[in-house]
């Protein structure tokens, strides 16, 4: 696994304790995304989206600085999404957050990991960069799976 940034990154629960943090963090990283693409979201909607996923909290020296969700079925874990506090964009956290999925997904005995990311996104490059690649696509989106 490639960990380049010398950061400590702490993850915690299974169950953030606060849903409505990871929401507003979710909405405010993804605005502009629902603006280009005219989607209808707000905090409550993420909230309701979110609720039904292991959603963990991504501390840095006692800091939420992320959200990170996922879900899992018996062959695939599924990266729902990977948020970074826009002040800790570019600092290896999202690094991390992909080590710690990784890892966890392995422990979990599936084989892959798949994602969806905005093909817009400055987070495509480092889910390349992490070992996934594009397994399908359409106008908006890359859909990228990695094997374990």
């Amino acid at each position: 696994m490639i960990d380049n940034s010398p950061i400590n990154v702490q993850f915690i629960s299974i169950k953030t304790e606060d849903l409505a943090i990871s929401a507003q963090l979710t909405y405010v990283n993804m605005s502009r995304y629902y603006a280009r693409y005219s989607v209808d979201w707000d905090v409550s909607k993420i909230l309701a989206q979110i609720s039904h996923l292991d959603n963990w909290q991504i501390l840095l020296q006692g800091e939420i600085v992320g959200a990170l969700r996922l879900s899992f079925d018996a062959e695939c874990c599924y990266l729902r999404d990977l948020q970074v506090s826009q002040q800790h964009q570019g600092k290896g956290v999202g690094g991390h957050a992909l080590n710690y999925v990784a890892q966890f997904a392995l422990a979990s005995g599936v084989k892959r990991i798949e994602l969806k990311v905005f093909k817009i996104s400055p987070a495509y490059p480092l889910y390349c960069r992490y070992g996934f690649e594009v397994s399908d696509e359409d106008e908006r989106f890359y859909y990228m799976t990695k094997p374990l």
